[in-house]
């Protein structure tokens, strides 16, 4: 069977949808992954064969058809519908880069992460089933319906009249953090997955002090939301802690400096994760979800808006603490990390969503599902 996977725009997607792609591969299924030029390289240092669809970055699509910038609203639902259509523009720049995929390697199926906007473009134009990927514990519908008004043009393009409705979702939100009203879904154990790293002693063990981890996600460069990080890390420097910020290296170059007593860098989720006793960071959908699989404690602060519904439900639950980007003064993140580090019902509660991770269907299952999608003879 071939299976199309289609990335989003960022190595943190990307990251999303690796473990299902390596299962569908293990399993025997012929794979490509779909991803604009500068993404590629994350893809084949996950083993996997990567199609380069469009030469143009996700930061390119804040610039409208119209070639001018579009301004970031403050109001929360008007930013829901801007990151709509940020990820509506993307998906058209990646379109016909995939029609000449599809029209050159047909695929049996397309499974695209959930805000890849043009898999289920690319599914109905080949005629196969299309399956979406959850890539976080959820995203604001708003989101979606803003990219279907922004893909307007594309869709009539292909004769379509709405976007494509998904054969198959598949889900990796523990079943208690899962909304009311989410859609029936093939559940899956979410695995984190990033770029390696040499694994060095100190990622085993941890000092006397509490160990936190702080992170912004793959995303940060120097250029773009390095104030987010290093705001996050001058606030709990100032705790008696032991810090360890997970970052690309070149933001980590730019960081060292700044702050001499804490150790910066690609530090795999994974291999500190067991050993820490508490995570804050910006709310991105792996970062979040790469703790809540090792049962650690959080600290979130959405930067992004479609991060606060999920964080709130965390929040609720009892396993972290969301605190809201206006309110992310210093005080304000020590009092709640201390909080969290003094109250073992925080940890108690993480052990619980970490163990209904390891509960989920393995993505091996998820690969069946998708098989039964698609007639044996393309097996």
């Amino acid at each position: 069977m071939k299976i199309l996977f289609v990335a989003g725009g960022t190595s943190g997607v990307i990251f999303g949808i690796v473990p299902l792609a390596q299962a569908a591969r293990n399993a025997g299924h012929d794979v490509i992954m779909a991803a604009p030029e500068n993404c590629t390289a994350t893809i084949t240092a996950a083993g996997l064969p990567a199609a380069a669809v469009s030469s143009k970055a996700m930061q390119e699509a804040l610039v409208d058809r119209r070639g001018v910038r579009v301004p970031i609203p403050e109001d929360l639902h008007e930013r829901y519908i801007f990151n709509g259509r940020t990820f509506g523009r993307y998906a058209a720049s990646c379109l016909d880069g995939l029609i000449d995929l599809v029209d050159r390697w047909r695929p049996d199926v397309v499974v695209g992460g959930a805000l890849a906007f043009a898999a289920p473009l690319i599914a109905a134009y080949a005629g196969v089933p299309y399956v979406k990927q959850a890539i976080d514990m959820g995203e604001p519908r708003t989101i979606d319906l803003a990219a279907a008004a922004e893909l307007g043009p594309e869709m009539e393009r292909l004769g379509l009249y709405e976007m494509p409705r998904t054969d198959l979702f598949v889900d990796i939100c523990p079943p208690s953090l899962r909304p009311a009203d989410a859609l029936p879904a093939q559940l899956m154990r979410y695995v984190p997955y990033a770029t390696q790293k040499t694994v060095e002693p100190w990622m085993l063990q941890k000092g006397a002090r509490p160990r936190v981890l702080v992170s912004a996600g793959s995303r940060v460069t120097p250029e773009s939301d390095f104030d987010i990080l290093s705001g996050l890390v001058a606030k709990v420097s100032q705790l008696d802690v032991e810090v360890l910020v997970a970052t690309p290296e070149e933001v980590a170059e730019r960081l060292r400096p700044l702050f001499p007593g804490v150790r910066a860098g690609w530090i795999p989720l994974h291999q500190a994760a067991p050993t820490a006793d508490l995570a804050i960071h910006h709310a991105g959908g792996n970062t979040t979800m790469g703790y809540v699989a090792y049962g650690v404690p959080q600290v979130l602060v959405p930067y992004l808006p479609y991060c606060v519904d999920y964080s709130a439900r965390l929040d609720a639950y009892g396993a972290g603490r969301m605190i809201a980007p206006e309110n992310d003064s210093a005080e304000n993140l020590a009092d709640a990390c201390a909080e969290i580090l003094a109250t073992p019902s925080y940890r108690e509660r993480a052990r619980e969503l970490a163990d209904e991770v390891a509960a989920q269907p393995v993505a091996t299952q998820a690969v069946d599902a998708i098989e039964r999608l698609v007639p044996a003879a393309a097996h």
